[in-house]
């Protein structure tokens, strides 16, 4: 159980936090917000309800804080035993806080408050500060992963728009994750895996898809296709690599189905004009699937250019209503080398010499689920409130050194407006305003939402703030 105990879950320091604060303190709110990025103007709120329902769900118990007292008495730390077996004897183990947040899915500008944590006991206010490590985790890594997918999305769904018949129809499929294998743990691509899948269908990171199933009530998050690697081709030897080809083909190449077969093993443009073009491409054609070429090193946009501009000479091409090449029986999946600067690169380099969008996949590992931090989307949980000896005060930071790190005081609300959102302060008695675009998640222990990855989707792409939040722009 410790792997899931609150009272381990923190950082050393906060042990020492409960004798910190002024006497009399009864209450504490703090409140987590994207400060800003050198990258996004926008984030996708997402992975809140996932730490509600793994984390929070957690009870305390006397055995944990005897064990929390031993650790921290022999860590060099004072520990609160008294406030501890309080919430485990008096509180059964539940936590006295209230988190309020915005739904997630939502798209919002950066810099407004996106959740509020507050006491509701004050014998233990600081819990709420105690919190803040294994809180502000799950929150900053889910809403960063969701928010570099969606970021994709919107480029390619661009690219879609100018160059394919049916974007909407195509766009779900377009970026596959294949993140598993980069990450530094397994709940990462659990959480990671399913803030993806807030805005494509497709992942090869079966954890990620599990978590979306399980904790955002999705009977099937995400998708698949039998795909080839490097190990499956190379195997048969390189004297052999048309009959590896071929037995892809036999195995998977079903009418109306999808294959996908790594060919840069050894030469991707010999693999394309001379094996699929020429030895198997009738079969690849008699068989009635679309087979996926994926290359696999090099520079991206010269590859994807090149084995484009060969399978178009081999399996030939339609032009769609836009005026663009659309492959016949064949299309390219780029998962090497893919960020938010070369997805761009790369369809704008096709389209320019007038493939269409529709041809081309991408990948995501990396670049996904590991390749970014905290400070993507600089992200903070900062006090903003306490009550002292019954008065009620604002707290706040305002370092001269750096204007970025300014905090917000009082206690926070993020309302709608004519504009889009705006942060606003609560007066004296409110728990919301009336136009909040908040709610409350979670209170003295109870998970008060559960919400369904359709639902999640549905905001993230029909919200009325992703109008707004473009308006101030959402690129590099």
């Amino acid at each position: 159980m410790m792997n899931r105990s609150y009272l381990f879950d923190t950082d050393s320091y906060k042990a020492s936090h409960y004798l910190q604060y002024p006497p009399k303190t009864t209450s504490m709110l703090s409140y987590i917000e994207s400060r800003g990025s050198t990258m996004y103007t926008a984030s996708i709120f997402f992975g809140l309800q996932y730490f509600l329902k793994e984390h929070l769900s957690h009870r305390v118990t006397p055995e944990e804080v005897e064990k929390a007292k031993v650790f921290f008495e022999a860590h060099g730390e004072p520990f609160n035993y008294e406030g501890w077996m309080y919430i485990a004897k008096e509180l059964g183990g539940k936590l006295p806080i209230r988190i309020r947040a915005v739904p997630e899915g939502t798209v919002l500008p950066l810099s407004n408050v996106l959740v509020t944590v507050e006491s509701t006991d004050p014998r233990v206010f600081w819990i709420v500060s105690w919190l803040e490590t294994m809180l502000l985790r799950y929150v900053w890594y889910g809403t960063t992963v969701a928010t570099r997918s969606w970021h994709a999305r919107k480029i390619i769904l661009d690219a879609l728009e100018r160059s394919a018949d049916a974007p909407e129809m195509e766009i779900d499929f377009k970026l596959h994750d294949f993140g598993a294998r980069g990450v530094s743990s397994q709940e990462s691509a659990m959480l990671g895996g399913a803030a993806h899948l807030i805005n494509f269908k497709g992942s090869d990171t079966v954890i990620g898809v599990l978590c979306a199933n399980e904790y955002y009530n999705s009977p099937m998050a995400g998708f698949s296709i039998p795909a080839a690697e490097h190990s499956s081709i190379t195997s048969w030897g390189r004297e052999n690599e048309a009959e590896a080809y071929r037995n892809m083909l036999r195995q998977f190449a079903k009418k109306d189905s999808l294959v996908a077969v790594v060919s840069d093993s050894y030469d991707i443009y010999n693999a394309c004009s001379r094996i699929w073009g020429e030895e198997l491409r009738q079969e690849v054609v008699n068989s009635g699937a679309t087979v996926v070429i994926r290359p696999d090193s090099g520079t991206p946009h010269e590859v994807v250019l090149k084995t484009l501009q060969i399978l178009a000479d081999k399996f030939g091409y339609t032009i769609n209503s836009k005026g663009f090449k659309v492959l016949n029986n064949v299309r390219v999946i780029q998962g090497d080398g893919i960020t938010d600067e070369s997805i761009p690169r790369i369809l704008e380099c096709a389209m320019s010499f007038g493939f269409s969008a529709s041809n081309i996949a991408f990948g995501m590992g990396g670049g996904l689920l590991q390749q970014l931090n905290r400070d993507t989307l600089q992200f903070a949980m900062k006090c903003s409130h306490i009550t002292c000896d019954g008065k009620s005060i604002d707290v706040w930071k305002k370092p001269a050194t750096d204007s970025q790190k300014n905090s917000k005081k009082g206690r926070l609300d993020l309302v709608r407006t004519a504009e889009g959102a705006k942060t606003v302060v609560l007066e004296d008695g409110e728990l919301s305003k009336e136009n909040s675009l908040m709610r409350t998640v979670y209170e003295n222990g109870d998970i008060l939402v559960d919400d369904s990855l359709e639902q999640i989707r549905e905001r993230a792409h029909n919200n009325e703030y992703l109008e707004n939040a473009r308006s101030k722009g959402n690129s590099h």
